[in-house]
């Protein structure tokens, strides 16, 4: 499945290096102590390099070679670095409104694209694959449109219509042709062909309310995808043979039960009517098509944001899951798939004491935004903030936990606000039996 066993964390003091042991351990090989609040923090790979955004200077890029201790080059931006993407051929700065491309062997900036639709949160991703570098940003901030830009021939590539509510979140395959994507209502998760632009796969990430999704990261063999949201669960989704699909429609706001039910009943539903497919509304066959979990963990705790990676530990395959909390998850994942036996835990960094009573499990909550800086910086917590990612310490690249760095916990909680619905019978005719169903009205009228 991978080698992805390296973790890089920022915390109050600057940033640390650890490395997954052979026994599910967890053992620190590298503390910058700088005294200088990280913000974000990447790792190119399992080199030496490592890309450093501060709290004090949110607008100035630090590249440093950390083993050596030594400071390669900084940039300055005209507004604060939102996230910062590494590959072995590009580095992209993501601002607000704008994305810088580097070339990594120099550092010198290759192309801006300017005048992005407002992207507050910093969302976008890099392909690993150098062959089919791409970059992928939100093309709308109204609606989940991905915009697709070749970052070695500096070229639009395509337009990819993901949802009709704005982006959540984005992730890349190792091979650079595939990209997962979700919205801010978190029911639906899309898998595309790059530069094809054809929707390959649909799963529902779950059913409860006011969820959002904070990552999205595929194993190194590409068959599977892990999804971590605000709640407690972790979702798996094995990747088979794609299934013919349609253009990509809006997914449901919400969906008649919940989690750990709706898999089973969805699931026979699904295998009853397949045989009178033909005979369902576009919408309706569209939701009983959606794949469900493979696999699924559950955290000890929720509300705080979380990363995921999937990987190998001495041959067997493993669900990592680092939290705000500063606290590492690791889980066995059964080839058969079902729930995720948590093995190991561990606090890599000193758990912040405002951290230490975790928020009411399975409540979303509305937590006030946390307090800006000129600039646009969140207001820091002084105390250890969580982990930013995860990367391989093999030679081959590897999926990195990447995405959006981790927020202390004040600001972690997301939530969604779901319409009311109504409830809609419908009947579905077959070749040998007729079947009543009783549904939400959104799954079939958004």
């Amino acid at each position: 499945m991978g080698c992805c066993r390296s973790l890089v964390a920022g915390s109050s003091s600057g940033y640390h290096l650890f490395t997954l042991t052979a026994d599910d351990g967890i053992e620190e090989i590298y503390a910058s102590r700088t005294g200088q609040e990280t913000c974000l923090v990447d790792r190119l790979f399992s080199s030496s390099l490592v890309a450093v955004v501060t709290v004090s200077a949110p607008r100035k890029l630090i590249v440093c070679h950390y083993k050596k201790g030594t400071e390669i080059c900084n940039y300055s931006y005209s507004n604060t670095i939102l996230a910062v993407k590494l590959n072995r051929s590009r580095l992209i700065v993501c601002l607000e409104e704008s994305l810088h491309i580097h070339n990594i062997r120099d550092m010198k900036i290759l192309h801006t694209i300017r005048d992005t639709p407002p992207n507050p949160r910093g969302l976008c991703a890099l392909s690993p694959c150098v062959d089919h570098c791409y970059v992928a940003y939100p093309g709308s901030s109204a609606v989940g449109e991905v915009q697709i830009f070749d970052a070695v021939h500096l070229n639009a590539k395509c337009v990819i219509s993901a949802h009709d509510s704005p982006l959540a979140a984005l992730a890349w395959s190792m091979c650079g042709r595939r990209l997962a994507t979700a919205s801010e209502r978190g029911t639906v998760i899309r898998v595309f062909a790059v530069p094809e632009r054809t929707r390959l796969y649909e799963f529902r990430r779950g059913v409860k309310r006011c969820v959002s999704i904070a990552c999205l990261a595929f194993s190194a063999c590409g068959s599977y995808l892990a999804a971590t949201s605000n709640t407690e669960t972790v979702h798996v989704f094995r990747l088979t043979e794609p299934a013919p699909a349609g253009p990509a429609a809006d997914e449901p706001a919400a969906a008649p039960a919940e989690d750990e039910a709706a898999g089973g009943w969805m699931g026979w539903l699904s295998s009853a009517v397949s045989a009178g497919a033909g005979y369902l509304p576009a919408q309706v066959a569209d939701v009983l098509a959606q794949g469900r979990a493979f696999a699924a963990a559950r955290l000890p705790h929720t509300g705080y944001r979380a990363v995921a990676a999937i990987t190998s530990v001495a041959r067997a395959p493993r669900l990592l899951v680092a939290t705000a909390q500063g606290v590492l998850y690791v889980y066995a994942l059964d080839a058969e798939g079902g729930d995720c036996t948590l093995l190991r835990q561990h606090q890599f960094l000193e758990r912040p004491a405002a951290a230490a009573a975790a928020p009411h499990e399975g409540q979303c909550q509305r937590r006030p935004a946390p307090a800006r800086r000129p600039g646009g910086c969140p207001r820091p917590v002084r105390s250890a903030t969580a982990a930013h990612c995860l990367s391989s310490l093999s030679p081959a690249p590897s999926p990195a936990l990447t995405g959006s760095r981790l927020s202390h916990p004040r600001s972690a909680t997301l939530t969604s606000p779901v319409a009311s619905t109504d409830i809609l019978f419908t009947k579905i005719f077959s070749a040998s039996s007729l079947i009543a169903i009783s549904y939400f009205s959104s799954l079939i009228y958004p």
